[in-house]
């Protein structure tokens, strides 16, 4: 049977704090999964639906990187860059939270049905709307103030000068949150809206350590030290390597956490012992404890 959203209202200990300070809260926020936990930092990576490859390689990349070191990453689930992110925040082990422009029992757009499934079990689905409201054109926009208010930090990663993204960070602007843009080239269309949000005071994303210290947390040579170790590997390979532990996990575990079959996590493991970044013990395998983790700074 079909798991049913549960809602709060504003007043409902449970209803996030972040919200409840906002001057247009909703007034009910329906809920599938789970909320983001209240003491841990979050960020919003928000962009263009009709992005790049390196838009959508940009944002996979510092939603993987961020959400391997603990930080949750809220996006609205759209085509593009919302997709990626949240992609990207599932591939590096954390949590990551949709804010939808309907009701929380319909994916939209249907394409992003897999993803739906996996935010829903490996973070939530969020929205105002009660369940069996289509989406509008209107609801998106209202939404953007939610995805804002949910984070500690906004990053557009592409943006034309009129995309809804802009919306995102002038409600992140206006709620106090810090606002950060990734540079993209002169002349390009889906960078103008980033680098206009630069022009205008926003900070530059030039990397994951940068935001990392925007929101305080610092570490920067276990970073680098990370980066150099795992620059080299293919995407299954880091997949695999974000879900390891220090603990020991299974064949069969790794596989339901990647999604890749036993033989194929079976022949990566294999490779990462050899490399000297991984090891099997009695619990299963686990990273070297001197190695740290893959592509971000603490």
């Amino acid at each position: 049977m079909e798991e049913k959203p549960i809602y709060y209202v504003r007043n409902h200990p449970m209803y996030p704090e972040r919200l409840k300070v906002l001057a247009d809260s909703p007034e009910r926020l329906y809920v599938l999964g789970n909320l983001p936990e209240p003491g841990k930092k979050s960020v919003a990576i928000v962009g263009a639906r009709a992005c790049s490859a390196y838009g959508r390689k940009q944002a996979r990349y510092f939603a993987g990187s961020l959400a391997a070191r603990g930080i949750q990453v809220i996006s609205g689930l759209a085509a593009g860059i919302d997709a990626a992110a949240h992609e990207g925040a599932l591939e590096g082990g954390g949590k990551t939270f949709a804010v939808l422009g309907c009701g929380t029992d319909i994916c939209y757009p249907r394409e992003n049905y897999g993803l739906y499934r996996r935010i829903r079990e490996q973070g939530g689905l969020l929205s105002e709307y009660e369940p069996g409201v289509a989406p509008h054109a209107w609801h998106f926009p209202r939404r953007n103030r939610i995805i804002s208010g949910l984070a500690d930090l906004i990053l557009v990663v592409e943006a034309k000068q009129r995309s809804g993204a802009l919306i995102t960070a002038d409600c992140g602007l206006e709620q106090g949150k810090i606002v950060c843009a990734v540079p993209g080239r002169l002349g390009d269309a889906l960078s103008a809206g980033c680098n206009q949000l630069i022009a205008q005071g926003a900070g530059i994303a030039l990397s994951p350590e940068l935001l990392l210290e925007e929101l305080g947390i610092y570490g920067a040579p276990e970073w680098q030290k990370e980066e150099k170790v795992c620059r080299s590997y293919p995407e299954n390979f880091r997949k695999v390597w974000r879900c390891l532990s220090t603990d020991g996990k299974s064949l069969e575990e790794l596989s339901v956490d990647t999604g890749l079959c036993i033989s194929e996590v079976a022949r990566i493991l294999m490779a990462l012992v050899m490399d000297g970044i991984a090891e099997e013990d009695g619990a299963g395998y686990c990273r070297l404890q001197e190695t740290g983790g893959f592509g971000a700074k603490g």
